[in-house]
């Protein structure tokens, strides 16, 4: 892995896309969103950047796009997302992709939020070619198939027929359900051996069987890892907060960057993935 302060001081010609997962951004960490933003006014200097993905847990929580979307003009100004989503559509208007996934925090994000920027909900597993090489990219709590618990749990979360549901309740009772969830998932973490909140090595394999390699977040353990049988899987990293004592706290991230030869056309067979760490220090 190698470490950079920010993306534009690693051949920013050569960056053509940015990969990213598990910020879990919320107004209760302000640095988070600072260090997001800096992140975009990164991607909008790289001149070659074609490609944002998002893979999952963008946000903390997400209630639902009329969260945003019923405010009146003057409460949108005002709100903490309203200088994301100005950022966010510069950089669709520069000719850069937008590619949002679900996670388990944000399930319930929909395609008229992404809209408001020219983003685009994509769905696991998603395919894409890198150089050669055919990855598969999802967010990576789907492999966690040890937690039984959780994998049960996701299954009744992710059903339309539950979306619908949660979607025609008050803002105010889906607020109350989610804080209710999160309570309740941090107590069960908190008594599961660290192996079950991990991937299952079965699972890997069966995702990864019809691919050369496999690209996820979700678990907060970002790695390389490879296999016997010469195929990767990239673990993403989570937007962290480190020197929280201080008064100025820094944030740090593990996330992925697909690189080709400057003069290279965008399918360059020569194009590579690299995980690089993104730090942050907010003024």
């Amino acid at each position: 892995m190698q470490n950079f302060n920010h993306l534009i001081t690693t051949r920013p010609h050569e960056v053509r896309q940015v990969l990213i997962s598990d910020l879990h951004l919320s107004p209760e960490e302000p640095a988070l969103v600072q260090a997001f933003l800096a992140l975009l006014d990164d991607c909008l200097a790289l001149p070659a950047l074609k490609r944002l993905f998002i893979l999952g847990d963008w946000f903390e929580v997400w209630l639902g796009d009329d969260a945003y979307l019923i405010l009146a003009e003057a409460e949108q100004q005002a709100h903490w997302l309203t200088p994301l989503i100005a950022k966010l559509k510069q950089l669709r208007v520069d000719g850069c992709e937008i590619l949002v996934m679900h996670g388990n925090r944000d399930f319930l994000l929909g395609q008229p939020f992404c809209s408001l920027f020219g983003g685009e909900i994509i769905y696991e597993p998603y395919k894409l070619a890198i150089g050669e090489q055919s990855y598969r990219l999802e967010h990576g709590d789907a492999l966690c198939t040890d937690d039984k618990k959780y994998q049960f749990f996701r299954k009744i979360m992710r059903h339309r027929l539950t979306q619908w549901y949660l979607l025609n309740k008050s803002l105010e009772k889906r607020l109350a359900i989610a804080d209710k969830m999160r309570h309740k998932s941090r107590q069960n973490n908190t008594t599961k051996a660290s192996y079950i909140m991990d991937v299952n090595e079965a699972s890997v394999n069966r995702a990864v069987y019809s691919f050369d390699a496999l690209l996820h977040g979700h678990t907060h353990r970002p790695k390389i890892h490879r296999s016997s049988d010469g195929k990767s899987r990239y673990v993403l990293g989570d937007w962290r907060l480190s020197d929280t004592e201080t008064r100025q706290p820094k944030v740090s991230a593990v996330i992925g960057t697909i690189t080709a030869d400057v003069n290279a056309d965008h399918n360059d067979p020569s194009a590579e993935f690299n995980l690089i760490e993104f730090k942050f220090l907010p003024r």
